[in-house]
């Protein structure tokens, strides 16, 4: 399980963000975080293949639900090596990549929250979630009416204009305007740490399923 010290090892390595620190302090990252985020993503096992079985929790070390610590710098003028959070993702089966409908638990010292829904799907994905808000906006009203208490003003940028072929005067015209279709519920650090994470997780989950299954369906896929 989570604990205070999961948060205090992510506060020094914001703090301390190089190589040679990381690896002095190799052994508080297993034990505050890698393990117990491993051993959350295997109690949510049973909990994904009750309420939403086509997601995938993977408690592999590398390639798995626990999204990687290193960063790549390749191409950013930022290069310090570190995420300062740990990203847990339960990737839908069809999905190859971080694009993919999925749920998403991030923990950092400066916040941590649930998230679900896609981030930057791909432009047929995109064009398809678009064309069903436009077919049948009720459908996507009842999904999101049980999300009271979640953020559903989405995430990243979006378009300053209608997408071509949309109607810029549509009542939900800045939902198609979405680059991502994105809901996430903040969770206060006492959620977090102590046993039950997956239980409450599990409760957050299924008040958000509506909404799931429907962006789930609407991408093509099953649910």
């Amino acid at each position: 399980m989570f604990t205070a010290d999961t948060f205090r090892f992510l506060e020094d390595l914001t703090e301390h963000n190089e190589r040679p620190w990381f690896e002095a302090n190799r052994a508080r990252y297993e034990t505050t975080c890698r393990e117990p985020a491993l051993a959350l993503i295997r109690a949510m096992v049973p909990v994904l293949a009750t309420l939403a079985p086509h997601f995938v929790a993977d408690d592999r070390k590398v390639g798995g639900s626990l999204m990687r610590l290193h960063r790549d710098t390749r191409f950013g003028a930022d290069k310090r090596p570190y995420k300062t959070n740990l990203g847990i993702q339960f990737r839908h089966d069809g999905g190859a990549d971080v694009h993919a409908p999925s749920v998403y638990l991030h923990v950092a010292a400066g916040g941590c929250f649930l998230g679900i829904g896609s981030w930057m799907p791909e432009p047929p994905i995109l064009e398809r979630l678009r064309r069903a808000i436009v077919d049948d906006p009720a459908a996507w009203r009842a999904a999101m009416a049980p999300l009271a208490g979640w953020d559903t003003s989405g995430t990243g940028e979006g378009l300053k204009r209608a997408p071509k072929g949309f109607d810029p005067a549509h009542p939900l015209v800045e939902e198609l305007k979405k680059k991502s279709h994105l809901v996430m519920r903040p969770l206060p650090r006492e959620e977090v740490v102590g046993p039950g994470l997956d239980g409450r997780v599990a409760d957050h989950l299924e008040v958000a399923l509506p909404w799931l299954r429907w962006l789930t369906e609407a991408s093509g896929a099953a649910f």
